[in-house]
């Protein structure tokens, strides 16, 4: 796949405070690229300066290898769809999906067959009346995305459009999403800070912290083979043990617990018990103070707060990663952990 669309360098300030610092990205045409961080990262501005909604004080924006770096947004083949949908009100489906086109100057028959056909795409056939305030959550959603698709796009930006929807409508948007990027082949450009979302959907993450990538990967990379010690304990749970001079990452789930001590286990206390998600965590501390959690599906484990116990893992599951201490007044994402 050739590369769609380009970042070269690019730079941003707003006042004193320095939101990207020089971050290059390709991104392959038909690709789901997510940018995954925490509030603050700089990856809402940089879908902006994709967008042209911001410029950059340094640095090129290349589409389909052409300098759109000063172009307005209407002059660059791009779309975006926002977390508030930013539908019309006062405008029905129908009129809502075909208002970019009107402004193009589309005859009325070929707005009625866009907008039919985007509605087919998002599963909305027969909703061309219905008024905003008329729709669920997801439906207005679905609405936004087929405004956007409409114009047929060679990019899709998405901004958290999934953040206002509860758990179970947003992981059946998920589903719904990937779906449709896959059967139509347009790139996407996915922002969020739910580790879990950027695991399900993309084809690669572009993991930012403080205005960079701190580390670019398919999913699986990301999850397994993370870079820094901050990467770990963002994009999953994962443990920070020195063991011999060397820093592992070490998965919550590949914590192995055992009452008797074994050759190179570690000596730990429960701390607490308690189910997230369905998952039964485990707290414990280790003798050098060093907190660590395991966890367990649908298991209630019999260890109880107090109790000694032995800590090690498989030597494959100990990942090496570069420390990396998440800076002052830096805030991590607590849903993402």
């Amino acid at each position: 796949m050739s590369n769609v669309l380009i970042l070269e360098g690019i730079e941003k300030s707003f006042g004193k405070t320095r939101v990207l610092r020089g971050i290059d990205l390709e991104i392959a045409r038909g690709e789901f690229l997510t940018l995954l961080g925490s509030s603050g990262c700089g990856k809402t501005t940089t879908l902006r300066i994709v967008a042209g909604l911001e410029t950059p004080d340094r640095g090129r924006v290349l589409l389909n290898g052409e300098d759109v770096t000063e172009r307005e947004p209407w002059q660059r083949n791009v779309n975006t769809v926002f977390q508030n949908y930013a539908l019309f009100p006062h405008m029905d489906v129908a009129a809502n999906i075909g208002y970019s086109l009107k402004l193009k100057k589309k005859s009325r028959p070929e707005i009625a067959r866009a907008v039919t056909e985007s509605l087919k795409l998002v599963q909305l056939e027969g909703y061309e009346k219905r008024m905003p305030s008329e729709l669920s959550g997801g439906q207005r959603q679905r609405v936004a995305i087929a405004r956007a698709l409409v114009n047929e796009p060679q990019v899709l930006l998405l901004d958290e459009p999934l953040g206002a929807l509860d758990l179970q409508l947003r992981r059946q948007m998920q589903t719904e999403l990937k779906r449709l990027q896959k059967r139509l082949g347009i790139t996407f450009i996915y922002i969020t800070h739910d580790q879990e979302e950027a695991l399900n959907m993309s084809d690669r993450i572009a993991v930012m912290r403080e205005g960079r990538f701190v580390q670019i990967g398919s999913a699986q990379e990301i999850y397994d083979r993370p870079r820094t010690s901050y990467v770990a304990r963002f994009v999953g749970n994962a443990n920070i043990i020195r063991v011999d001079g060397r820093m592992l990452a070490v998965r919550s789930e590949q914590i192995l617990l055992d009452g008797q001590e074994t050759p190179g286990a570690l000596a730990a206390v429960v701390k607490e018990k308690s189910f997230v998600g369905g998952m039964l965590r485990i707290g414990l501390e280790l003798t050098d103070g060093t907190p660590v959690t395991a966890s367990r599906h649908g298991i209630d484990a019999a260890w109880q707060p107090g109790e000694r116990l032995y800590v090690s893992w498989r030597p494959e599951h100990g990942v090496p990663v570069e420390k990396d201490e998440t800076a002052a007044g830096e805030e991590v994402d607590e849903e993402a952990l």
